[in-house]
């Protein structure tokens, strides 16, 4: 599987060229109407695409290793042109007379592309694993090029090959070409990602980004190469060290009864997954749970509407941390999680509940214990925030972070105005509703009333 960096080509997973980083297996190849090029016997033929065009044949490199079967060889000697970086072209069997492309920068490549196939020319494109997942297929099709594509084992299932792992309940994800942020969080949010990597944007920083999280990494370099090396190893391992690109990382959390300190954990597997196999999608249940979802103490909880409104404005998703400050059960941070953010609670009560109440709901939220807002230094820079309590030195500390949204509940009128005045004046454009809610409860007599929650009022603040 491949990411691109759109402003050079490069694969996002691996360093490699557009049409590198975790491609397909050649096989049969198209020809052009002038040239017909020969097929093996049980090969695929070229089907033309709509209006008659062949079109141009994305062939995969198996990032297992395994040999090139006679298929590919018949594509590659009746091809006219072939494009691929340079370490595929060197390690394919393309016959001296056809013309290559070494993939650098991308555009380069596609203008070369465009006119060999517009003169019917039989055109290879070398790629790695499935060039249709993160690749170069994209590309080639916004180019206006047909495109047929025989995909091979990719980088990620390779890994996970290499490293004896199921994988049908992870997430992939990329990092090259784009913020690291979002690839972070999905690894702190979920028991297992792969990462296609970048320089810059591989294992070391991953590692460094995951510490306080109880993650096991396996990295996956030079795939399908005689330098393939795959290593199990803690993100405080990966953050010392360099590694080599093409790499592709894995971030497990571990399962129930691992020894974390075995190399690889004992046993080596993948934590729990959603039954469902949709490990980014809305939770089953729902949310805005019931205040008896949650282990609480005292009525210590965000009742279920205001943390129906307070969710919504947090926004929360894969790919976003958000902080629970004064997190009490941990009710809105856990159902943040169950939206795919990842999550760190704040509490200053060591016994509160809120390891418990997440594992009940099958989440990984990471608990921090102390009184803010001393306890905020060092964690990393949230997306977004809740504030449950605190008053005004937590919001301040809170607002000096600079999140996207910070989101408050206030019981007590008198917070209400300091708190508008400190956001307004750090940035944030303020909005802000009291809800009052009267639930239905049974009388004696067998009658129905309405009772009373106590009205909190929710604040919302947005950067422009």
């Amino acid at each position: 599987m491949t990411g691109r960096d759109p402003a050079t080509g490069r694969d996002l997973a691996t360093d490699r060229d557009p049409v590198a980083a975790g491609a397909a297996r050649p096989v049969p190849v198209v020809d052009g109407a002038a040239r017909p090029v020969p097929v093996a016997a049980g090969a695929a033929r070229p089907v033309p695409v709509a209006g008659g065009a062949v079109p141009v044949l994305v062939l995969g490199v198996d990032a297992a290793g395994r040999p090139w079967p006679p298929a590919a060889l018949a594509v590659l000697a009746g091809a006219g042109l072939v494009v691929g970086a340079a370490r595929h072209l060197a390690a394919v069997p393309v016959p001296p007379d056809v013309e290559t492309v070494v993939l650098g920068p991308l555009a380069p490549a596609l203008d070369r592309l465009t006119a060999a196939h517009a003169a019917g020319l039989p055109t290879v494109v070398l790629a790695s694993g499935d060039p249709g997942f993160f690749g170069v297929v994209r590309r080639l099709r916004a180019a206006g090029l047909p495109v047929r594509v025989l995909p091979a084992v990719s980088s990620v299932a390779a890994a996970f090959a290499r490293a004896g792992l199921d994988w049908d309940g992870t997430v992939v994800v990329t990092a090259h070409g784009r913020d690291l942020g979002p690839a972070l969080h999905a690894c702190r949010a979920l028991p297992a990602v792969a990462v296609l990597t970048a320089p810059g944007a591989g294992a070391t920083e991953i590692g460094a980004g995951l510490a306080g999280w109880s993650r096991r990494l396996v990295v996956a370099e030079h795939l399908g190469s005689a330098a393939e090396r795959v290593t199990w190893t803690t993100p405080e391992q990966a953050a010392a060290r360099r590694w080599a690109d093409p790499h592709v990382l894995l971030s497990l959390a571990a399962p129930a009864g691992a020894d974390p300190a075995a190399d690889p954990p004992t046993p080596a597997g993948v934590g729990p997954v959603r039954a469902d196999n949709q490990p980014a999608a809305a939770p089953a249940d729902g949310w805005a749970l019931p205040e008896s979802a949650y282990r609480h103490r005292d009525s210590m909880i965000t009742k279920a509407e205001v943390r129906a409104l307070a969710v919504a404005r947090l926004r929360p998703r894969l790919g976003r941390l958000v902080w629970d400050v004064g997190a009490g059960s941990g009710s809105v941070g856990i159902e943040c999680a169950l939206l795919g953010a990842a999550v760190i609670a704040v509490e200053r009560d060591p016994a509160a509940p809120i390891a418990v109440n997440a594992a009940r709901h099958g989440v990984d939220v990471r608990v921090v214990t102390g009184d803010a807002p001393a306890v905020l230094r060092g964690l990393p820079d949230p997306d977004a925030v809740f504030v449950g309590g605190g008053g005004t030195a937590v919001l301040t500390a809170v607002a000096d972070r600079r999140p996207a949204r910070v989101v408050v509940t206030l019981a007590a009128l008198d917070r209400i105005a300091p708190a508008v005045h400190l956001l307004r004046a750090a940035g944030y454009t303020v909005t802000g509703s009291q809800l009052t809610a009267a639930r239905l409860a049974d009388l004696p007599d067998g009658s129905i009333r309405l009772a009373a929650t106590n009205p909190v009022v929710v604040l919302t603040g947005e950067r422009p």
